[in-house]
This record gives C-alpha cells, sequence and structure tokens, in this order.
C-alpha cells in the first residue's frame, strides 16, 4: 500500500469468460477503457478468466481494486450497478467448493486474496469496487449481445469518474441501485 506521500495504486481488473456471451463484458470493457487517459498510478488489465493471477497481483499493493465484471442481480440486461464490495477479511469461498483456477469469481478471487496476504503480510486493496453489467445470455458464444456491448461506454464512463475521484459510490446496507444508461 501507499505510505508516506506516495502516488496512490488502483488496478482496474477486466474479469470473465469471452466464450460465453455477456460474460466477456469485463474483459470487452477493460479493452475500452485502454484508449482512455486515465489519473497516474491507475493500471487497467485483462485477466479474463486467471483468477489465481489477480490474486497474486493484488499482492503487488494496490489501494483500490476495481472490477469489471457481468453481474446478475435481477435487473433489465445491459443495467449497470456499481457495488462496494465487503470488508476484507469478511469473503469466504462457498463452503466445499475447491478453489479452481479456471472458475474463480471475483468474490473467490478476493478470499484467496485474504488468505495469501495473511500468508505473506502484504495488505489487501483498501477499497473494492465491482462496476457490473447484468447480462442478457451467458450461453456458449463468442460476443456481447446488444445491451451489455451497449454498456461498455457507460461502463468505462463510469471508471473514469472513479479513478478520478468524480463519482460517488453510495455505502450502507442499501442494496446499489443500478445505474441506467443513457443514450
Amino acid at each position: 500500500m501507499t505510505g508516506g506521500g506516495a502516488l496512490p495504486r488502483t488496478l482496474v481488473a477486466g474479469v470473465g469468460n469471452i466464450f460465453l456471451g455477456d460474460d466477456g463484458f469485463g474483459v470487452e470493457a477493460a479493452r475500452a477503457l485502454t484508449g482512455h487517459p486515465l489519473p497516474r498510478g491507475v493500471e487497467v488489465a485483462d485477466f479474463g478468466i486467471r483468477g489465481v493471477h489477480l490474486a497474486y497481483r493484488l499482492l503487488d499493493g494496490y489501494d483500490t481494486l476495481i472490477v469489471l465484471d457481468a453481474t446478475a442481480r435481477g435487473g433489465e440486461p445491459g443495467t449497470l450497478y456499481v457495488i462496494d464490495a465487503a470488508e476484507p477479511g469478511s469473503r469466504r469461498p462457498p463452503d466445499g467448493v475447491p478453489l479452481d483456477g479456471h472458475r474463480m469469481s471475483p468474490d473467490a478471487v478476493l478470499a484467496l486474496l485474504d488468505t495469501l496476504c495473511a500468508g505473506t503480510g502484504a495488505l489487501p486493496p483498501r477499497r473494492t469496487l465491482v462496476v457490473g453489467c447484468e447480462p442478457a445470455t451467458v450461453e456458449e458464444g463468442i460476443g456481447l449481445s446488444p445491451q451489455a456491448a451497449a454498456a461498455v461506454p457507460e461502463a468505462v464512463r463510469l471508471v473514469v469518474g472513479l479513478t478520478g475521484g468524480e463519482t460517488v459510490v453510495r455505502r450502507g446496507p442499501q442494496p446499489p441501485s443500478p445505474l441506467r444508461r443513457t443514450p
């Protein structure tokens, strides 16, 4: 983590499987984000389905993690959500499910990170946000649905705002409200 006036570091991680339709939203949004100027200290990376790689990368010390991912929450396909993730140490992988490097959901990655940090003395990010898109389909196939594809530019705007301090994320027990795209 940063200290003594060091520049805060943020990792924007695109995750998902590009072979499962809208599950590739995070990867596509990360790709689109690489064409936009971001503040110093902000890194964008496509992790795809390499959750273990993401967990180990976070040991390098980031203040903030922003995960771009498909996020099914029951809204209209293409709806974007900004979710403030749970406190470090409160995340556990699902009981009885072994960690599988090719099928790790973001919550399993964060649970693994907590374990790795406990073993190495590293610190997890102080803040973890998810910019998620309601998928229309996660069936086999390459390419995003029209709804998810239309949400990519707004997701880029959200991340630019989050990394520049322009977007406010509500905290507290209330569920996050969806952020509707504007034409």
